[in-house]
């Protein structure tokens, strides 16, 4: 099987709606009450946060990417 990259927006946002499962589980059994709106500004704030993970994860894997050395590590030329 193939490597796969990391992604951690994807867990951020797998997070966040484990969460609000989470949330209103508890308030189905009700060992605790929450208006249900109150919710959606959480997730929404929480799908933000998502995004920013995932633009810090793309301009962090850019910057690596043209930061390597195309003569391999060394600075010499790998043996073919």
């Amino acid at each position: 099987m193939r490597r796969h990259d990391f992604e951690p927006g994807k867990l951020v946002v797998g997070l966040v709606l484990l969460g609000g499962c989470a949330a209103y589980l508890a308030a189905a059994h009700g060992s605790w009450h929450f208006p249900a709106y109150a919710l959606l500004p959480v997730l929404a704030a929480g799908f933000c946060l998502a995004g920013l993970v995932s633009f810090l994860a793309f301009v962090i894997r850019r910057s690596r990417a043209r930061g390597a050395d195309p003569d391999g590590p060394g600075g010499r030329r790998p043996l073919d």
